[in-house]
């Protein structure tokens, strides 16, 4: 082709970055159409939960207030979790009844609690709306600690075939209130406030983002929400203990990694696109190897922080150990890991889960290529709280 040529092309053809912009705004266009409502009680007061350290300063300003004062109920409200104005003792009497007429610091409510055999713990939070997600404790059956597992969506868009959320189709995003409020709701139940330093054990020492729904279809809430858990002067939980896991939303891949770092986790699940294609119906609109290139991509990842990919082992459909060595080819030179998750069963799903010597085949083949791939011990199946099981009886509400 020639210069001139080359140039006109050029100067026709997009490029892959504007192209990725654009998406981008599609989706953030799109996202906006299942906004939460606002963050007002009834009665008008507005919720504090959630909002941005400027956010909380410009509310203070709008009360002729000096910045300091959100200094100081940012700390009431991340760091001690307190709740009530009137316990926020080194704000003065006539402020704190100033704020309780205007503000509320709350919690979505735990509508139902239950524990699992193995102690983990599922809650089902009811927001104001009345719209519910599933929010899981995870506790580490050998340590003092362990995961608390968000949702971010109530109900989701992708219809994975294995997963019965997916079956749950999506009524509306959380806002960053509701997704923070999960993390913080789950600490009221094991009384963790306040904030535990560095130095200090912690029984919810990790994040998973994990839940219901697809984080990066609700980016801005998820990311606000992520900021505030890791404020070092607040909840200050490290980037390090936190894991956002997507299914392969590639445009907010990049946005992701370079305004959050978190560690990233991909639901890869299949390793050729016609399989994919089926379970994740993503795939088609995201193939495989557009994927593999965002997570090349994705800042900070290293051997000490690898990409962690989640592969639903299912009988007879994608555990073969052809399979297996295929994924160590999609694999090469990325700084990775593997979990290998058993099957979940759920009512009516159509999947068995793989056989333990077949799992157990199929981790050895990666394992020798120098991948760790643990198998991962199901928790919480007596009460529907394992990978792939979260659903509320939300669809059947409404969106108004």
């Amino acid at each position: 082709m020639s210069g001139r040529r080359r140039e006109e092309v050029n100067a026709i053809t997009p490029s892959i970055a504007e192209l990725t912009a654009a998406e981008r705004d599609r989706i953030l266009a799109k996202t906006a159409l299942f906004n939460p409502p606002p963050i007002t009680t009834a009665d008008g007061r507005r919720e504090l939960v959630g909002l941005s350290r400027e956010e909380l300063a410009a509310e203070m300003a709008a009360m002729g207030e000096k910045p300091f004062r959100a200094k100081q109920l940012w700390h009431w409200i991340y760091h001690q979790g307190e709740t009530d104005f009137a316990r926020m003792t080194s704000i003065a009497g006539p402020m704190r009844a100033k704020l309780a007429e205007r503000f509320v610091v709350s919690r979505p409510e735990a509508a139902t609690v239950q524990t699992s055999r193995d102690e983990t713990r599922k809650f089902l939070f009811r927001f104001r709306d009345g719209q519910q997600v599933e929010t899981v404790y995870i506790p580490d059956p050998e340590e003092d600690r362990g995961a608390v597992c968000i949702s971010t969506q109530v109900g989701c868009t992708l219809s994975c075939k294995f997963c019965h959320t997916g079956t749950q189709k999506l009524v509306r995003n959380l806002g960053a209130a509701e997704i923070v409020g999960q993390f913080m709701a789950a600490r009221d139940s094991y009384g963790e406030w306040p904030s535990p330093k560095d130095d200090k054990p912690r029984l919810l020492s990790t994040i998973v983002v994990m839940g219901m729904g697809e984080p990066l279809y609700n980016y801005e809430n998820t990311a606000q929400a992520l900021k505030i858990i890791m404020d070092h002067e607040g909840i200050g939980l490290s980037r390090r203990r936190i894991t956002l896991s997507t299914s392969g939303v590639v445009p907010m891949m990049d946005r992701c990694g370079e305004e959050l770092g978190v560690n990233l986790a991909v639901s890869l699940h299949a390793v050729t696109d016609e399989l994919r294609n089926e379970i994740v119906p993503l795939n088609r609109k995201y193939p495989i190897e557009e994927l593999m290139a965002a997570c090349r991509r994705y800042p900070g990842a290293s051997n000490a922080r690898r990409i962690t990919f989640e592969y639903v082992m299912l009988r007879g459909v994608n555990d073969s150990e052809a399979e297996a060595r295929e994924l160590v080819r999609l694999l090469r030179g990325l700084p990775a890991k593997v979990n290998l998750i058993p099957f979940n069963p759920w009512p009516g799903s159509p999947y068995q889960t793989s056989t333990h010597e077949q799992t157990a085949r199929f981790a050895a083949i990666l394992n020798e290529a120098g991948y760790s791939s643990p198998i991962r011990r199901p928790r919480g199946r007596d009460i529907l709280a394992a990978c792939g099981q979260l659903k509320t009886e939300s669809e059947r509400a409404t969106r108004a």
